[in-house]
């Protein structure tokens, strides 16, 4: 798989699943625990953060 498939595959995990999305990006990290108290004080403030994770840490 090329980087740019990942990238969008993870995009889509970030906007459907966001701590999937974001431990996939960043691994079990502070940004992770970040995301997943976002997502449970409300879903679209945890897709945002994890969406920021993708975008800012592309890899590759």
């Amino acid at each position: 798989m090329s980087s740019n498939n990942i990238s969008i595959l993870n995009l889509i995990l970030a906007i459907l699943l966001p701590p999937l999305g974001a431990f996939l990006q960043v691994g079990l990290s502070k940004h992770f625990i970040i995301n997943l108290i976002l997502t449970l004080c409300g879903f679209l403030p945890g897709v945002i953060h994890a969406i920021w994770l993708v975008v800012k840490n592309k890899k590759g």
